[in-house]
């Protein structure tokens, strides 16, 4: 029975030692790819089980969406700063992650119709619509917070393997909309359906107030 404490001990000595070897300062710069786009980051370790950690991410997307029944050439372009607090709770890999994404969350829309389109309630043929233009864009600050793995600052190597999810978020977003070359598009009663339009848009879209956040990366520390 006294292999029980010696087991024991041998196993508190070699869980501190862990400890003691994670919790000295270190800098780590990494690459991540994921649904916030490509990015850069650069961690710094403040103890045991904090990591505080700041990244630089794009985005870029093209895609055709419909919104109320016309159809929009979609082009997204996110660029962010981000920064957060990791916490190691086991002195290990783990992660319960904190912060916030700042920065130009925009989504350009252009769209000329080639039939007649309802536009704020009304028809309108393409000739009066002309060319459709507008933007949805989400709020520049995003809170985050999720979940993950960094082994960087808990491995004997240089390298360290980060994967992480979570979502982030933000208020509905603003929607406007202009017309260009229609036979209506400075006529102001036209121009008051457009307004009606996008704030159609706008509840159509709501739901891009919450976007989850995947994301995997390679880390070396120094």
């Amino acid at each position: 029975m006294r292999l029980i404490p010696v087991a024991a001990a041998a196993l508190f000595l070699s869980a501190g030692s862990a400890l003691a070897q994670s919790s000295g300062p270190g800098v780590a710069v990494g690459a991540t790819a994921g649904t916030a786009g490509l990015g850069l980051e650069v961690q710094v370790k403040v103890g045991p089980i904090f990591t505080l950690r700041g990244s630089i991410d794009r985005l870029t997307h093209s895609a055709d969406e419909s919104y109320d029944g016309v159809d929009y050439n979609a082009d997204l372009a996110f660029d962010t700063v981000g920064g957060f607090l990791d916490l190691h709770p086991l002195a290990n890999g783990l992660l319960i992650s904190g912060g916030a994404y700042v920065g130009d969350r925009d989504i350009g829309l252009a769209a000329t119709p080639t039939g007649p389109v309802e536009i704020g309630g009304q028809t309108f043929t393409p000739s009066q619509v002309g060319t459709l233009n507008g933007a949805i864009k989400l709020r520049d600050v995003a809170p985050f917070v999720g979940v993950g793995w960094d082994d960087t600052f808990y491995r004997r190597g240089r390298w360290g393997f980060r994967a992480i999810a979570g979502v982030a978020w933000s208020d509905k977003p603003e929607v406007s909309l202009t017309s260009t070359g229609g036979s209506l598009s400075n006529d102001a009663a036209f121009q008051a359906r457009l307004r009606d339009e996008s704030q159609q848009i706008t509840d159509e879209t709501e739901g891009y107030g919450l976007f989850p956040i995947v994301q995997l990366g390679l880390n070396y520390k120094f």
